[in-house]
């Protein structure tokens, strides 16, 4: 997009309490007001769309501070013509060398004051156009400025910090004569964390290597905070010791070794009279600390990562390419709120890729925002997705307390796009809602993948890991992934809030899905069961094609069928090369039937278009549910239906495992026997028969047993043999 930029620079031999105004039609852009400073120097850029301008003409005034309300308050001004008097300035060039202006009063005559400035042409390349006042900005002031603006920013550099808790020793209680019950806690930050209760209670308790684990972030300001407590009620707690260990001070742990164990001397508080004082004393307690470094600290879903290097950054892969981003622009966006009697959206967006964050600006007044904005990423694992989301700023009148909402998301996954290979497409933008899938808009974007290594260590990343060897080595649980993963959320929302202007926690924790509930769901048990049965549908409609080739529905094709059959049975060793030359022309013929686009929402693969208001409202209910009454009378009985067929299924599943398990349980001795004579027989016919043979004869049964004038329609032998095997449904209560 093209801009007109102003410079402002200072001014001389004018009263000091001045301010300098720019005016371009409609808008109008103000100096910061000077009062009591030796010097006038402002050094403010203003920015003018061009695509809005409507006039020929810029007129640049200075005011006098101290006369406000007096209409002619005006110490002098210029006038600038925007065909002829403002040059153009390429993305390459040096900035303009600002010039003395002397200013005129309106009649045109030269007065004694002068103004330092400089004007020119330009794009949002522009070196100046970060910092500058935008014209689109034009109806905020004050601090609300600042949250216009287009930023950058960087998650901090986090820390898994393992405490692996294993005995203590010489404790002492103050309340003698019983049992102790003694856990540790441990403190970082705002974050406590409490082991279990130890199973030996005794003053030397042991805990078998329990662990604790934190998410640290650098600069480590707060220490590690380590007590042992004594529960001798239901809500009351003894310190029996402490250790306060800065975090500069513990191990890093980078490769997948143990972590070295210590002892550590515990110091105890006692209370004498009223005076404090700090006693060392022997009791002490055995743990391993360690700051790993050889983890990728998840602060994402799993299948949504956006990056997978480890914190350590010795142990970084490669870089593979390039990711740029292009927000171009959004039409048709629902409005969020009311603003002088209409409807209106302050709309910006927000776009993550491993931990750098990108904000743009935010288009004031506008249901169609053109940003034009250019972003780009160092990739090192294909496997990583691009988020994109959509916000409306509320924050521009200083409304403490408010939220940003979200107007749309979009994920888009690297390995889906082709190298050096611009994909400009405009992304729909929708929320769920209880009433429905809410469509709020579109987004264009414009993304490019440029490759930078050879093409073989571009396929080879693929036989990788996908993520660090540590957490192959050791694994962590998943309700300890679930919990790190909120609180690495937490850690960097606190981190970004701190930037100027700030990216909100709101905003954080939609774009790394923090507060999706992993609750009951309808709609995404139906969509999920809908994608299994999707991949279930190839096997079910090959099976049915067999079960009308060994039916003889049509003679010819099981003719051909049966040729195949013995022709393969005769040339073995071609079976698994027809089978890949078969999965490449597979491969082909799908090539040229690939989406075009990357793959985006699927209102139709979510079933979000198709499912039921009260279905919705129970998903994006509040947990515990805030819902009483019929309503939540309703969603009960609606589960139990749901749970009871699961569970007639699962019965009917576990009834022919059981009836499997029965043929060698003499549950039903007859079978019993039956199916040991048959494996004696089946035994001598498999030594004695060659291969080949064997199967020619069970291909013989299957086929020529089921033609039209020999076969009966009733189930076979072995069919009726397994179902008459006997399960343990008769002693289910």
């Amino acid at each position: 997009m093209n801009y007109l930029f102003v410079k402002i620079l200072k001014a001389r031999d004018v009263p000091v309490t001045c301010f300098v105004e720019v005016k371009i039609g409609n808008y109008k852009g103000t100096t910061r007001y000077i009062e009591n400073q030796p010097s006038l120097e402002w050094h403010q850029v203003f920015a003018f769309n061009k695509d809005r301008i409507q006039d020929t003409s810029m007129e640049i005034i200075v005011r006098d501070g101290q006369n406000l309300q007096a209409h002619d308050n005006v110490i002098g001004c210029l006038n600038f013509s925007l065909a002829t008097d403002v040059p153009n300035r390429a993305v390459t060039d040096n900035q303009f060398a600002p010039e003395w202006h002397r200013l005129q009063n309106k009649n045109g005559a030269r007065l004694r004051g002068e103004l330092m400035m400089s004007a020119w042409n330009g794009t949002q390349h522009d070196d100046a156009f970060g910092s500058a006042w935008h014209s689109d900005s034009a109806p905020v002031s004050g601090e609300g400025i600042a949250n216009t603006r287009a930023k950058v920013y960087l998650s901090p550099k986090l820390w898994y910090l393992r405490i692996k808790i294993i005995e203590a020793q010489d404790l002492v209680l103050k309340h003698e004569n019983r049992e102790p019950e003694v856990f540790i806690k441990a403190i970082l930050g705002d974050l406590v964390f409490k082991s279990k209760v130890s199973s030996n209670k005794s003053l030397n308790p042991k805990w078998g290597g329990e662990e604790l684990v934190f998410v640290a972030a650098e600069p480590f300001n707060d220490p590690l905070i380590v007590s042992v407590e004594d529960k001798y009620g239901p809500n009351n707690e003894e310190c029996l010791g402490k250790l306060l260990i800065p975090l500069q001070n513990v191990k890093q742990r980078n490769t997948p070794v143990e972590a070295s164990k210590g002892w550590y001397s515990l110091e105890r508080h006692v209370v004498e009279g009223e005076e404090n004082r700090e006693v060392r004393f022997a009791s002490k307690l055995y743990m391993a600390i360690s700051l790993d470094g050889g983890y990728h600290v998840i602060d994402e879903p799993i299948h949504n990562f956006s990056d997978i290097r480890p914190t350590f950054k010795a142990l970084w892969p490669g870089v593979l390419g390039v990711l740029e981003l292009g927000i171009l622009n959004a039409s048709g966006l629902m409005a969020m709120k009311m603003r002088d009697g209409h409807k209106t959206t302050d709309a910006y967006c927000v776009a993550k890729y491993g931990p750098k964050w990108a904000k743009t600006r935010t288009i004031i007044d506008s249901l169609a925002p053109d940003w034009n904005e250019q972003y780009t990423w160092e990739v090192y694992d294909l496997n990583t997705v691009l988020k994109i989301g959509v916000f409306d700023n509320v924050h521009l009148q200083g409304i403490d307390g408010a939220k940003d909402p979200m107007i749309g998301k979009v994920k888009i996954r690297l390995c889906t796009l082709y190298a050096d290979t611009i994909y400009t497409h405009t992304y729909p933008l929708a929320v769920l809602q209880p009433n429905g899938l809410q469509k709020m808009g579109e987004v264009q974007l414009a993304v490019r993948f440029t490759r930078s290594v050879s093409f073989f260590k571009y396929l080879w990343h693929y036989t990788r890991p996908i993520l660090p060897k540590m957490h192959y080595v050791f694994p962590l649980s998943a309700d300890q992934v679930d919990t790190l993963r909120h609180q690495a959320a937490h850690v960097i929302s606190l981190r970004l809030n701190r930037g100027e202007p700030p990216l909100r926690k709101e905003v954080v924790n939609c774009v790394l899905d923090i507060g999706v509930k992993n609750l009951w769901s309808t709609r995404r048990g139906r969509a999920n069961l809908a994608r299994v049965m999707e991949f279930f549908d190839v096997i079910i409609a090959g099976w049915k094609w067999l079960e009308g080739i060994y039916r003889w529905k049509d003679q010819w094709q099981t003719t051909y069928v049966i040729l195949i059959f013995y022709f393969f049975l005769w040339r073995c060793e071609l079976i698994l090369p027809t089978l890949y030359l078969y999965c490449i022309y597979r491969g082909i013929a799908n090539y040229f039937k690939r989406q075009g686009d990357p793959p985006h929402l699927d209102a139709k693969l979510s079933y979000a278009d198709s499912a039921h208001p009260d279905e919705l409202a129970e998903e994006l209910d509040t947990f515990p549910s805030s819902a009483t009454g019929e309503v939540l009378r309703v969603r009960y009985d609606r589960l139990r239906v749901i749970g009871g067929k699961l569970v007639g299924v699962l019965g009917d599943f576990a009834t022919e495992l059981e009836r499997l398990q029965s043929l060698l349980s003499w549950r039903d001795p007859r079978a019993t026997l039956c199916f040991l004579f048959f494996c004696f027989f089946a035994f001598f016919a498999v030594i004695f028969t060659p291969p080949k043979c064997l199967v020619a004869t069970i291909g013989f049964y299957v086929f020529w047993n089921r033609h039209p004038d020999i076969r009966v329609d009733i189930p076979m032998m072995h069919e009726n043999f397994l179902r008459r095997l006997p399960s343990r449904t008769d002693c289910m209560l």
